[in-house]
């Protein structure tokens, strides 16, 4: 068994080669309890020296950003697939748009619509919207996390399960094509996938980036999937792929 100090080095080394750790994995590589390596990696994340989620940790760079900064990453990519999604809308849809800067870029180019209900689960998209008066703007409400400025939780859960729409925009943080599609978080993952099951159409929003990430949390498959709008920088093998799931790929230029 090693101490404290050698298991919190080696945790860390862990997250530099992988980006992300499991209890379950590192109780049994240390041959420590499980509540041993939680003891572990709450320390290391008052530290900031990691990210603490459901079941394990992440790399602290891999994540830790404000929304603003977070903004600020491939934002041209970004605003050319807001730009592009939008086009997808029609007046007098129902729409979600979920928590996310690629969804909120969507938020941008809303407000030529002459009449269009939003549904959204993030403060910053929310707040972008109030003062579109031909929007309609429905926030089902829940406990606040922080680093994506997104609402979940319970409440949330509960009421997105009383809701329909024809469309649902899905910011994501890491796409693997033999699995499907991932973010950070377990309650957001949740309640995506509630999301999912009141949507007509399910449409991924994400530049081509994603596509060399994963997270720590599945969201769904490739066949809770019709369409993926991503920048021209993804490979034509990305492509063939995911026409493969009957996808319907979308380049913005």
């Amino acid at each position: 068994m090693k101490k404290t100090a050698q298991r919190r080095s080696f945790i860390l080394e862990k997250l530099d080669e992988r980006g992300q750790v499991t209890v379950q994995e590192l109780s049994e590589s240390l041959g420590v309890s499980e509540v041993t390596i939680r003891n572990d990696l709450d320390n290391l994340e008052k530290n900031n020296l990691l990210i603490r989620a459901h079941g394990g940790a992440f790399k602290t760079n891999n994540i830790l950003f404000t929304v603003n900064e977070k903004k600020k990453i491939n934002l041209e990519q970004k605003r050319k697939i807001g730009k592009k999604a939008v086009s997808l809308i029609n007046d007098n849809d129902s729409i979600i748009l979920d928590s996310g800067t690629t969804t909120f870029e969507i938020s941008n180019n809303l407000k030529e619509f002459r009449s269009l209900t939003v549904i959204s689960n993030a403060l910053d998209i929310v707040n972008n919207l109030s003062s579109c008066e031909n929007l309609d703007v429905y926030m089902p409400g829940g406990y606040l996390k922080e680093f994506s400025m997104s609402l979940v939780g319970p409440m949330a859960e509960r009421n997105f399960k009383q809701l329909f729409c024809n469309k649902l925009f899905l910011g994501v943080d890491g796409i693997k094509l033999d699995h499907g599609v991932f973010t950070h978080y377990m309650e957001e993952a949740y309640l995506n996938q509630l999301m999912i099951d009141i949507a007509e159409e399910v449409i991924i929003v994400a530049d081509s980036s994603k596509f060399k990430k994963a997270g720590f949390a599945f969201i769904c498959d490739f066949d809770k999937v019709d369409k993926i709008v991503t920048d021209s920088a993804i490979t034509s093998t990305i492509i063939k792929d995911l026409n493969k799931h009957n996808i319907e790929v979308i380049i913005a230029e």
